[in-house]
């Protein structure tokens, strides 16, 4: 019974963005692409993914979302930089301009930004910080910044962990005396199964092949969630 939003945008490789959705709990009432203008020298690619926007009803609660797979690393870490940034910038001007139409709609910002917790894009570009007792109103909350500097990650590199994945949401989550939905944790989901248990890259995310290898895996990157309440 669950439902999907989708675009086909004009990534090289043919990568998009969907918000997956149950229909008895989420109602869609708009949703459309947004276009991410990449710097002129970042990339070999000129075109990157699409990021989606939808506004609905979270049982009966406006809340608007925004669907992230940010430019990739690939080439090393600064040379894609402007890009991320770039991704960063353009969600975050959405973000200004819609809160101008509908001043203190609940926002939620997530995906594969590639980038962490700590980095630029995310702490400049989106103005996202993890400091819950000073959080402007206009600032985003990042509650993975603690879990990050602990070592912890949702893919790893020559045993190195990193959190690129990330739920983000608007200050108007944190106020737990609200009739609406509130922050209350965050999670990566590491279930047995999804974790190689064999060879160099035992320990990480199971992939569906290393190399000519079918493992049966799922992805290089373990999935995050965060859970919401209210009274």
């Amino acid at each position: 019974g669950y439902r999907y939003v989708h675009y086909d945008s004009r990534d090289f490789r043919g990568i998009d963005v969907a918000l997956i959705y149950n229909p008895k709990y989420f109602k869609v009432e708009k949703s459309r692409p947004v276009f991410v203008k990449i710097p002129a020298g970042t990339k070999d690619a000129v075109y990157t993914r699409d990021i989606l926007w939808v506004k609905g009803s979270l049982d009966g609660e406006p809340v608007q979302l925004f669907v992230n797979h940010w430019p990739s690393r690939s080439g090393g870490q600064r040379r894609p930089d402007p890009g991320r940034m770039a991704a960063a910038t353009t969600v975050r001007n959405w973000i200004d301009s819609l809160d101008i139409i509908d001043p203190g709609v609940k926002t939620i910002v997530m995906g594969d930004l590639n980038d962490g917790p700590v980095d630029n894009s995310v702490t400049k570009g989106l103005r996202a910080r993890g400091d819950v007792k000073n959080l402007k109103p206009d600032e985003l909350y990042n509650p993975w910044i603690a879990m990050y500097k602990n070592g912890m990650g949702t893919l790893a590199y020559q045993d190195a962990w990193s959190l690129f994945d990330q739920v983000l949401l608007s200050a108007s989550f944190l106020d737990t005396s609200q009739p609406g939905f509130f922050y209350y944790k965050r999670y990566i989901f590491r279930a047995d199964y999804m974790i190689e248990n064999t060879g160099r890259y035992k320990g990480y995310p199971m992939r569906s092949y290393t190399g000519d290898i079918y493992r049966g895996g799922y992805s290089d990157h373990f999935p995050v969630y965060v859970v919401l309440l209210k009274k």
